[in-house]
């Protein structure tokens, strides 16, 4: 989240006139994040999230990613819920942005991500794919291995200057996973980008456990091969500061996941193939930001070279048993 259109006291007000919220008592510009511009907002009635879509959003894409959230918070998942307008709208227009108001979630990202977040990461996860699975709506992933060669060409020319012999070494993953990449495992709805920053968490009442209070940040979400957003969080979740992989973390995940929704034999044996795939997929993201980020831009880049360390790692993989998997 972050905060990119400024809205003015007054546009506020006439904004929040057209839902049945009660009366603004007070909003604040939320930092986080690098997408959309977000804001925190207090009525009399109760706390929500004001959020206006920036450049990088394709308007097309916001009755998707909208309505997979409603459908999702229908099925009992703790997800942002989209609030309709008095007319009957959930996506209205503010200071030129498309804009939604959506419910506000209680809860912590972790800032130390321990064993016991993953295993209730994995179990979220695939009540979210089980959830999914009825969505009407699809959206193709522009973000799997099809797009990652346009990418890389936007930065090859340039990617040694980030690290030597960095191209060489793209060039040869991406031919690989471009000849490699599985297909017909199962699909769905995936969320893309369940990064810890997008799970809240809080203690269990009674066990005092961690539990998962909210996925948010839906706005990558889109239809691919479930196994694949796996991959993506065996990446951003179980991997330690100095980069090794903790296969603790790893076999919490999975097995908390295989709980709610068992795993096939396909989908296991593609998990080291797909972990590089998703690899790939945020060092390409990283590498053409850091080259083509403003210098002094608001947004803060993230280093591409961490996902680096990562790809060697899944390259280096023999089958799922490195992940955990007994």
């Amino acid at each position: 989240m972050a905060v990119y259109t400024e809205v003015s006291d007054e546009e506020l007000e006439e904004f929040i006139a057209g839902y049945d919220i009660g009366e603004l008592v007070s909003f604040k510009g939320i930092a986080e994040g690098v997408e959309n511009s977000n804001y925190l907002l207090q009525t009399d009635r109760g706390t929500f999230i004001l959020t206006l879509y920036e450049r990088r959003v394709d308007p097309a894409d916001l009755p998707f990613f909208l309505g997979l959230m409603e459908h999702l918070a229908a099925r009992g998942l703790a997800c942002p819920t989209p609030l309709h307008g008095r007319d009957g709208a959930a996506l209205r227009q503010l200071c030129g942005r498309p804009a939604a108001i959506v419910t506000f979630l209680t809860g912590l990202s972790p800032r130390r991500i321990l064993p016991e977040h993953c295993g209730a990461l994995g179990a979220a996860m695939a009540e979210m794919h089980v959830d999914g699975a009825d969505f009407p709506m699809a959206r193709a992933n522009s973000l799997s291995v099809a797009g990652w060669r346009p990418l890389f060409e936007a930065a090859r020319s340039r990617a040694d200057t980030v690290a030597p012999g960095l191209a060489a070494l793209i060039e040869g993953e991406l031919a690989f996973l471009e000849s490699n990449w599985p297909s017909g495992l199962p699909s769905g709805l995936i969320h893309a980008d369940l990064f810890p920053d997008n799970v809240f968490f809080l203690p269990d009442r009674v066990t005092r456990a961690e539990r998962v209070s909210g996925l948010i940040d839906f706005y990558f979400a889109c239809t691919d091969q479930l196994a694949y957003d796996i991959a993506v969080c065996l990446n951003a979740w179980c991997f330690e500061p100095d980069a090794s992989f903790n296969a603790t973390k790893a076999r919490l995940m999975l097995s908390a996941y295989r709980r709610v929704r068992p795993l096939s034999a396909a989908e296991l044996e593609a998990l080291p193939l797909l972990a590089r795939g998703a690899a790939m997929r945020f060092l390409l993201t990283r590498l053409y930001d850091w080259l083509h980020t403003p210098a002094g831009a608001f947004v803060k880049r993230k280093d591409p070279l961490e996902y680096l360390r990562k790809l060697r790692f899944h390259q280096g993989i023999a089958g799922p048993g490195a992940y955990g998997i007994e």
